[in-house]
């Protein structure tokens, strides 16, 4: 039987794997039961709301994928007293390929989470993403979200 702590890191690892895929869908029901939101900004969105999201603001390529790879570092989670609750903080960094085009990382930051635990399985309640630094976004996303500098 997994930990929690291997069950929540499996969730954080999967937004990026979704990510990644382009599967978008996926992200959204990691969060359907969550709000999800960046910067200082409200946690505002939920479900197909981030699928939506995604949709609108990332660019697919011929291959289905926005071309990246989020690799996440520095995962560090704390469950509460009870045990059926935890936050995590992890760092990202986005890598991109994009064909005719180098790799390179275009984003980096950090992630504030917040699981549940529901139905004896570990769940997304809450994510604010914070970005920290920022390369070249022009071939990931549509427009830039407000606040990503």
């Amino acid at each position: 039987m997994a930990s929690a702590h291997d069950e929540i890191r499996r969730l954080i690892y999967a937004y990026a794997e979704r990510l990644d895929a382009g599967d978008f869908a996926a992200v959204g029901r990691l969060f359907a039961a969550a709000r999800y939101g960046a910067g200082e900004g409200p946690l505002g969105l939920s479900g197909a709301d981030v699928e939506r999201l995604h949709g609108e603001l990332v660019i697919l390529y011929e291959d289905g994928t926005p071309r990246t790879k989020h690799v996440t570092t520095n995962v560090a989670i704390e469950l509460d007293a009870a045990g059926r609750g935890a936050r995590a903080h992890s760092y990202y960094v986005v890598l991109q390929q994009v064909p005719g085009g180098p790799l390179q990382p275009i984003v980096s930051g950090r992630y504030e989470d917040r699981f549940e635990l529901a139905d004896g399985r570990w769940r997304f309640a809450a994510r604010r993403i914070h970005v920290d630094l920022v390369g070249d976004l022009s071939r990931h996303l549509r427009t830039i979200p407000a606040g990503v500098r």
